[in-house]
C-alpha cells in the first residue's frame, strides 16, 4: 500500500529541546492513530508534514513528494488545529465559503461545497449563526468541516476531541470514521487519549518523548488471547470438575471460571462439560487485549529497567542480578 506520509529519520530540535528525534513511520489509507502523551512529538510532526516548520536533519515525503514547500501537494492536504482559531463574527456558511474559496474553489461551487460539508458534520441547520455563538463541540465540528471543504487527499487532526465531554467524544470519532468511509479520504488522528484511537483508528503509531515506540495495525495490538471467559448461573464447582474430567486447565477467577490455552477442541469440552454439570450458561467468549494493558505492561515493563539501571549505577553490578 503506497505511503500518503512517510518520515525517514525525521528530527527535530528546538535548542537543547528534543522534540522528534530519528522518527521512522508511514501513514497509508485509512484512519491512522498518532497516540501519544503531551510532549510527546505530535504536533510538532503534523507541522513538519504540513511544512510549517522544517526538520533539524532527516527527510519526510507528502502524497509521494519529497518537499512540502510543494503548493501543489500542501492543497492537498487538509489540517484541523488543537487551539481556537475560529473567527467569532461570521457564521460557519461564510467561513467554509471563504475557506473553499481561497482553496481555488469558484464562488458558486465553493457555496455549494460549504453547505454540503456542513451538513455532513451536523451543522446545517446553525450555519447561518456567527461562529462566537457556538459551543465548544459545534466549533470543533466547524474545524473539521474547514479541514475538509476543499476534498483533500488526507487530514490532519491534532487532539479533535479535546475539550469534548464523552457524548461529544463519541460523535466527533464518529465523524471521523463517517469521513473516511463516506468520502474516502484518509485521516491521521493525533491524541494522547488512548480510547479515542483504538475506538476509531486502523493504525497506531506510538510517540514517546520524540521517538517511534510502537506501530502497526490495532488488530495486531488488540488481537485475540487464547483465554476463554466463561460464566454460569450456577453449579460452577460441577462445572470446574467435569472440565477437569475433560483434560480442560480451569481457575476461579471473580465470577468467572477462566480457562487457558484454548483452542478448538476446549469449546466442544466446555460444551459437553456445561451439559454434564446441568450448569445454565450466561456468557463465554475469548478476551482481547486492550490497548491500556498492552502500553501499561510496556510502561510497567520500562520502569523495571530503569529502576534495575539506576539500583546497577548506585550499587554495582551486584545489584541488578
Amino acid at each position: 500500500m503506497e505511503a500518503l506520509l512517510s518520515a525517514n529519520r525525521l528530527t527535530k530540535h528546538y535548542g537543547p529541546v528534543v522534540a522528534l528525534e530519528s522518527a521512522e513511520f508511514e501513514v497509508t489509507d485509512g484512519v491512522t492513530g498518532l497516540l501519544g502523551s503531551n510532549g510527546a512529538g505530535k504536533s510538532t510532526a503534523i507541522k513538519l508534514f504540513l511544512g510549517l516548520i522544517k526538520p533539524t536533519s532527516g527527510s519526510m515525503q507528502v502524497l509521494g513528494v519529497e518537499s512540502t514547500e510543494d503548493i501543489g501537494v500542501r492543497a492537498r492536504l487538509g489540517y484541523m488545529p488543537e487551539h481556537d482559531c475560529l473567527p467569532g463574527n461570521v457564521s460557519a456558511a461564510e467561513f467554509l465559503t471563504h475557506m473553499a474559496q481561497v482553496s481555488g474553489l469558484p464562488p458558486s461551487q465553493a457555496r455549494s461545497r460549504a453547505a454540503d460539508t456542513l451538513r455532513h458534520v451536523g451543522l446545517f441547520e446553525e450555519r447561518y449563526r456567527p461562529i462566537g455563538g457556538y459551543s465548544t463541540g459545534m466549533k470543533q465540528r466547524v474545524k473539521l468541516a474547514q479541514a475538509l471543504v476543499h476534498d483533500p487527499a488526507l487530514i490532519l487532526l491534532d487532539e479533535p476531541t479535546a475539550g469534548l465531554d464523552p457524548g461529544g467524544r463519541e460523535e466527533m470519532l464518529d465523524l471521523v470514521r463517517k469521513t473516511h468511509s463516506e468520502f474516502g479520504i484518509s485521516l491521521m488522528l493525533s491524541s494522547h487519549l488512548m480510547g479515542d484511537v483504538e475506538r476509531t483508528c486502523d493504525r497506531i503509531i506510538v510517540l514517546e518523548d520524540g521517538r517511534v515506540v510502537q506501530q502497526g495495525e490495532v488488530t495486531g495490538f488488540t488481537e485475540e488471547l487464547e483465554t476463554i471467559f466463561v460464566e454460569v448461573e450456577d453449579r460452577r464447582q460441577e462445572f470446574l470438575a467435569a472440565l477437569q474430567n475433560y483434560g480442560v486447565n480451569a481457575v476461579e477467577q471473580d465470577s468467572s471460571v477462566v480457562i487457558s490455552g484454548a483452542n478448538e477442541q476446549t469449546y466442544e469440552s466446555i460444551s459437553r462439560a456445561l451439559v454434564e454439570a446441568q450448569a445454565p450458561l450466561r456468557r463465554l467468549g475469548p478476551r482481547r487485549h486492550a490497548l491500556s494493558e498492552i502500553f501499561d505492561d510496556a510502561a510497567i515493563a520500562a520502569s523495571q529497567v530503569e529502576r534495575d539501571v539506576a539500583s546497577v549505577a548506585a550499587n554495582g553490578p551486584e545489584a541488578g542480578e
